[in-house]
Formats: C-alpha cells, sequence, structure tokens
C-alpha cells in the first residue's frame, strides 16, 4: 500500500496535498482498494466552503457508493474534470491524476489531520 509522506491524511482516507495557497483532495491507495473498480465521482460543491469532515461529493464503484469528506475547512475551487472520463485514475494513480478537487484552506483548518506515520498505523500497513 502507498501511502506518500508529503501528503496530510483523515480517519476517512481522504488526503490533502498542499500546494502554495492551493490543497489538492483525493481518496488514499487504501480506501481505492476497499472501493473496487470506480465508475463515477460526482462533486457539485465547486465554490461552496466545505468545513472538515462535512461531504463534498460521492464516488461509485461497482461494489458499492461512498460519500466523500472534506480534509479540512476549506473553499472548493475546482474538480478534476478528467475524471468525468476516466474515473478510474482514482484508482490507478489515486495521489497524482487521480485527486478530486483543489481547495483553499481556510486558516488552520488541516491542524488535525494525520501524517504518513499515523495514518500507516491507523489502516494497520
Amino acid at each position: 500500500m502507498n501511502i506518500p509522506k508529503d501528503l496530510k491524511y483523515t480517519k476517512d482516507h481522504e488526503w490533502l496535498r498542499l500546494d502554495g495557497e492551493i490543497a489538492f483532495v483525493g481518496v488514499t491507495d487504501f480506501a481505492q482498494g476497499e472501493l473496487g473498480d470506480i465508475v463515477y465521482i460526482e462533486v457539485n460543491t465547486v465554490g461552496e466552503i466545505i468545513k472538515a469532515g462535512e461531504i463534498f461529493g460521492t464516488v461509485e464503484a461497482v461494489k458499492t457508493t461512498s460519500d466523500l469528506f472534506m480534509p479540512a475547512d476549506a473553499e472548493v475551487v475546482d474538480v478534476n474534470s478528467e475524471l468525468e472520463k476516466h474515473p478510474e485514475l482514482v484508482n490507478t494513480d489515486p495521489y497524482g491524476k487521480g485527486w478530486l478537487v483543489k481547495v483553499r484552506l481556510i486558516a488552520g483548518g488541516d491542524s488535525h489531520l494525520m501524517n504518513a506515520e499515523a495514518y500507516a498505523e491507523a489502516v494497520g500497513a
């Protein structure tokens, strides 16, 4: 299981990667493995401010449909449009081309997130 050290993680298996004032959000390798083949991503929250732990979209896989939870207080500024045609990118490249949304963090909104070591321990890796 891949758990990059430069990301922050939630107990709900989302990750956050800071890139200047913008952060990328996606689901972890562990989560995509548990979901199975992903067939559809729905995010209709662009322009909205979402609090940490609130739902910002859904992911539909062959096995199940799951809510996506915002890892930190943030404004959704963009959605990965590639996922409309290629939702399987979340399975094949969850930390790269399979990112879900770009957000602008609200000050201090990510202080509760886990580092890679804590997340690995949480999922038993």
